[in-house]
C-alpha cells in the first residue's frame, strides 16, 4: 500500500499593534512553505527588509520539490543568503535604508519531512501530541545570558536589552547563515511561526492552550494575536499557523501537481509587494485576513461597552485545560483520522485559481502579471541582486523573479564585457609598463656600462690600510657600487705625511694614468721620507743645541765658582791689608 501523502494547510495574520506607526513584519502562508520575517531598521528599512526576505523565499511555493530533503535544506539556506545579499545591495543603493535587517523563520514540507530555517529572535513552535515544542533558539543577547546561567527565562522577558539580536539578515557585519533543522512530519502536526511581538508577552503555556483548543487555523491566529495585544505587546504582532494533514486521494495527481493547493496568503509589510510575489509563485496570491474585533483600542473599548468583546486568553490567565474528549476532537488527533482525510475544512482549497468571491471582503486576490518560460531555471547566484521596476510599477529584488533573472543576466553580460575590456586595458598597461621598464633598465645598463668603462680609464692615488695606494677608477660609488679597484699598495704610511697630504689622499689625488699615479705616489713617498729626514735632522739639531747650551751653562757655573774662591783666598791671606784699607776709607770719610 502506498504511503499516504501529507499536505500543508496554513494561514497568516499580522497586525501593526497599538504602539508602532507601521508594520515591519511580513508573513507568507502557502501549501509548500510558510515563512515570517520581523524587520528592523527605522521607518523605511524594516518593512523593506522583511518584504525582500518573503519575496526571496516565495519561489519555493511555485512548484513541488522533487529533490532530496537535503537539497531542500540547501535551497532554504541559499534563498536566505540571497535575501541577505538583496538587503545589503538595496541598502548600498539607497543610503536611507542603511542598517536595515530582518529575522527569518521558514518551514517547508517535502517528502514527508519538515525542513526549518531560522535566524534572529522570532520563534517557531511545533505542537505535536498535545506537547508544545519550541523548535528554535533565539539569536539574542538575553538568550546568551540565559544559556550561560546569568539570568532566568523570567528575567529575560523584562531585560532592557531583550531586543538586541546577535544574528540577523541585513546590513550588518554578522553571520547571515541560518540554523537548519530537519524532522519527520506527522499528520496532526501544527506549526506556529511568530514575531517577538507575540511570543514576548505570552507564556508558552498560553500559546499551547490556544493552539490546542482552537481547531480552525484562522481563528487560532486571531486568538493568538489578540491575546498578545491584550497582554500588552508594544510591537507588531504576526502569527503563521499551519497544519499537516493527509491529502485526499483525489489530490494525488501527477498530471496536476497543483491540485488541492490553497491560495498563498501574504501578510504585513509584504502586502505592498504582493504583485511581485504573485509573479514569483506564478499563481494567484491573496492578502491575509485582517485582525477581527480587538484590532484597535477604540474598537476594543466599543466592544467592551457593548458587552460583546470575546474573552481571549491572556498571558496571565491561560485557557482552561481541555478534557480528554476535547483533545480527541482537536485537530491534532488527525494522526489517527480515517482514510477520508481530516475532519477539518482546509483553508480555501481549490484545484483552480481562487476567484475573488471565495475570499472575505477584506482580502484582495492578485493574479500574476505574465507567464514565465524559464520555470525550471535555477535561482540566480547573487552578490548584489538587481532591483527591477516592472511595467505595472512594482519593484522587485527577488532572485527568482523572471524580471530579476533577466536583469541579472544582462548585468552579468555587461560585467563580463566590462571585465574583458578592463582586462585588455590592464594588459595594455602592463605591456606598456614592461616595455618602459625594459627601456629604463636597458638605459641604466648602457649607462652603467659606459660609466664603468669611463671609470676604469681613470687613475688616482688614495690610501688603503693606512698606507698610500694606487687605484684604477674614481673615488666614488653609484647605488652602492664602487667605481674603482685597488691596483697597488706602497709601504709609505699616511700618518707620516703632513696633514694637508692626508686630507688630499682621503679624497683621492687624480692621475692621468697608472705611470702618473705611480710617479705621484713615489713623489709623495719621497716627500714623506724627506719630511721624515728633515724632522730627524731638526730633532738632532735641537738635541745638539740643547747639549751645547747645557755645556755652556755648566762652564759658566764653574767659572763663577772659581772666581769666588780666589777672592776669598786673597782676603784670608792678607788681613793687614784689609784693615789698612778700611782705615784709609775711614780717613777719607773724615777728611771729607
Amino acid at each position: 500500500m502506498a504511503e499516504r501523502k501529507l499536505r500543508l494547510l496554513s494561514t497568516v495574520l499580522s497586525d501593526v499593534g497599538y504602539v508602532r506607526a507601521n508594520n515591519q513584519d511580513s508573513g507568507f502562508a502557502g501549501s509548500r512553505i510558510i515563512a515570517m520575517a520581523d524587520g528592523m531598521g527605522g521607518h523605511a528599512g524594516g518593512d523593506t527588509a522583511s518584504t525582500i526576505a518573503i519575496r526571496t523565499l516565495a519561489h519555493i511555493e511555485r512548484s513541488e520539490h522533487h529533490g532530496t530533503v537535503l537539497s531542500m535544506a540547501q535551497t532554504l539556506e541559499k534563498s536566505i543568503l540571497a535575501a541577505h545579499d538583496a538587503i545589503v545591495g538595496r541598502a548600498k543603493k539607497e543610503h536611507q535604508l542603511a542598517g536595515m535587517g530582518t529575522t527569518v523563520d521558514t518551514v517547508a514540507l517535502t517528502r514527508g519531512w519538515w525542513v526549518l530555517a531560522h535566524i534572529g529572535d522570532s520563534r517557531a513552535y511545533l505542537l505535536r501530541s498535545n506537547q508544545l515544542i519550541r523548535v528554535t533558539k533565539d539569536h539574542s543577547y538575553v538568550q546568551h545570558l540565559v544559556d550561560t546561567g546569568r539570568i532566568s527565562e523570567q528575567e529575560a522577558r523584562n531585560h532592557p536589552q531583550k531586543n538586541v539580536v546577535v544574528r540577523v539578515l541585513g546590513d550588518f557585519d554578522i553571520d547571515p547563515h541560518p540554523d537548519i533543522s530537519i524532522r519527520r512530519a506527522q499528520a496532526g502536526d501544527r506549526w506556529l511561526l511568530c514575531s517577538d511581538g507575540l511570543c514576548g508577552p505570552l507564556e508558552d503555556e498560553t500559546i499551547r492552550e490556544i493552539m490546542l483548543s482552537t481547531p480552525d487555523r484562522e481563528e487560532c491566529a486571531q486568538l493568538l494575536v489578540n491575546a498578545a495585544l491584550k497582554a500588552g505587546s508594544t510591537d507588531n504582532v504576526t502569527a503563521v499557523v499551519a497544519d499537516a494533514q493527509y491529502a485526499p486521494r483525489e489530490n494525488w495527481s501527477l498530471l496536476n501537481p497543483n491540485a488541492g493547493l490553497q491560495v498563498p496568503l501574504v501578510a504585513g509589510a509584504a502586502e505592498a509587494g504582493i504583485h511581485s510575489i504573485a509573479d514569483v509563485v506564478h499563481r494567484p496570491v491573496a492578502t491575509a485576513p485582517k485582525l477581527k474585533s480587538q484590532s484597535s483600542p477604540a474598537e476594543k473599548a466599543a466592544l467592551l461597552a457593548q458587552g460583546d468583546a470575546p474573552d481571549y486568553q491572556s498571558a496571565s490567565s491561560p485557557a482552561p485545560a481541555s478534557s480528554p474528549a476535547d483533545e480527541a476532537a482537536a485537530p491534532h488527533a488527525d494522526a489517527v483520522s480515517s482514510e477520508h482525510g481530516d475532519n477539518l475544512a482546509p483553508h480555501k482549497v481549490s484545484d483552480e485559481p481562487v476567484s475573488e468571491s471565495q475570499l472575505s471582503d477584506d482580502q484582495i486576490l492578485v493574479e500574476p502579471t505574465h507567464s514565465d518560460d524559464a520555470a525550471d531555471e535555477q535561482m540566480t547566484d547573487t552578490g548584489e541582486i538587481p532591483i527591477v521596476q516592472k511595467k505595472n510599477g512594482t519593484i522587485t529584488a527577488d532572485p527568482s523573479d523572471p524580471a530579476v533573472k533577466r536583469a541579472a543576466r544582462e548585468r552579468k553580460a555587461q560585467e563580463v564585457a566590462q571585465e574583458a575590456a578592463a582586462a585588455k586595458k590592464k594588459q595594455r598597461r602592463i605591456i606598456a609598463w614592461v616595455v618602459a621598464i625594459c627601456m629604463v633598465l636597458a638605459a641604466l645598463a648602457s649607462g652603467a656600462t659606459l660609466l664603468t668603462h669611463w671609470a676604469m680609464s681613470q687613475w688616482y692615488v688614495g690610501m688603503n690600510n693606512g698606507k698610500i695606494a694606487i687605484y684604477q677608477g674614481v673615488p666614488t660609488q653609484v647605488f652602492g657600487l664602487n667605481l674603482n679597484r685597488l691596483e697597488e699598495e706602497t709601504d709609505t704610511k699616511v700618518s707620516s705625511l703632513p696633514r694637508d697630504w692626508q686630507t688630499q689622499l682621503s679624497k683621492g689625488v687624480k692621475a692621468d694614468n697608472k705611470a702618473d699615479a705611480l710617479a705621484r705616489a713615489l713623489k709623495i713617498s719621497q716627500q714623506a721620507k724627506e719630511q721624515e729626514k728633515k724632522k730627524k735632522q731638526e730633532a738632532e739639531e735641537a738635541k745638539n743645541a740643547a747639549k751645547d747650551a747645557a755645556k755652556a751653562d755648566s762652564s759658566k757655573d764653574s767659572s763663577d765658582s772659581n772666581s769666588s774662591d780666589s777672592k776669598t783666598s786673597a782676603s784670608s791671606a792678607n788681613p793687614k791689608d784689609n784693615l789698612e784699607s778700611q782705615a784709609n776709607t775711614s780717613k777719607d770719610g773724615g777728611a771729607a
